[in-house]
């Protein structure tokens, strides 16, 4: 191969290589930065084809989307002095690029590291202000949401990273007091249990003493009523027993004796009567008249 063709291959060469250190592509889930000897010359490239100044430009690239953090599981106070075991986790991405690489120098872990120091921080802060009933059931997303402004202003202010969320996957107690707390737990709920059923009870006993109450009224309203309505038939029907022996004596007398017969003999029994007495005066004569032997 002559000289001449040897140069240029070689030319050839280190035009192609330095074309490809002149190229440079960032993706769109990427954020990236050109540094120049160090110094950030170009803060937050958009994506797409660019060109550097091959040995004398450097380009770093980082996670443009939401990154997790699985923070390690601490130890924390509530208001009363109660120790807790809190493990969380941290949804974040990076929002200011020259701030993120300034404070961590672009690497993820000494991110995670900073971020995990902090939210460990916050979250202390916000169990120290309440009790254990609140930061188990009754306040979390209170607290959640207290942790994530106070964090999110901290973290985009010194690290440039965006706070999306922070959640608690779950709180336990320490073992040397789970059973103690349980057994607290069990007994303010039986409590409760007692104190509820008391109250029913009474409640059920004011509720029968009424019932009571309103039949006994209604009982006695229906029996003075009853007796109206019976005192006013007697009333009526003496009204027409006597109206009717107005009218017709012997017929009314004839008529009671014959009712008095029905009912006497009916039963079977055995009378001993004078036949001349007044009770058989109709049995004696047609005209009931007393027959004399």
């Amino acid at each position: 191969m002559k000289p001449t063709s040897m140069f240029g291959l070689i030319a050839l060469l280190l035009v192609v290589m330095i074309g490809s250190k002149s190229v440079y592509i960032v993706k769109e889930t990427e954020r990236a930065i050109k540094l120049r000897f160090g110094e950030v010359v170009e803060a937050d490239i958009k994506p797409g084809l660019h060109f550097k100044i091959p040995f004398v430009n450097t380009v770093r690239k980082f996670e443009g989307r939401t990154m997790t953090l699985d923070a390690r599981p601490q130890a924390f106070l509530t208001l009363e002095k109660k120790r807790l075991i809190v493990d969380s986790f941290i949804k974040w991405r990076i929002d200011n690029v020259e701030k993120y690489y300034t404070a961590t120098s672009g690497d993820e872990f000494r991110a995670a590291d900073l971020l995990s120091t902090r939210i460990e921080t916050s979250l202390r802060n916000q169990f120290g202000e309440r009790t254990l009933t609140e930061v188990v059931s009754g306040a979390r997303e209170e607290v959640m949401g207290d942790v994530i402004r106070a964090l999110s202003d901290l973290a985009q202010s010194e690290l440039g990273i965006e706070v999306i969320d922070v959640r608690v996957k779950r709180i336990d107690l320490p073992q040397e007091v789970s059973s103690s707390v349980y057994e607290r737990m069990r007994t303010e709920r039986l409590r409760l249990a007692r104190e509820l059923r008391a109250r029913g009870k009474e409640l059920a006993e004011g509720i029968r003493a009424d019932a009571d109450r309103q039949r006994t009224v209604l009982l006695a309203d229906a029996f003075r009523e009853a007796e109206t309505v019976r005192g006013e038939g007697d009333a009526l029907a003496a009204s027409i027993y006597a109206e009717a022996f107005q009218r017709d004596p012997e017929f009314y007398a004839f008529y009671r004796s014959l009712n008095a017969y029905r009912e006497s003999f009916s039963g079977g029994d055995m009378f001993v009567l004078d036949p001349k007495s007044e009770f058989f005066r109709y049995l004696n004569s047609a005209t009931g008249k007393s027959v004399t032997q």
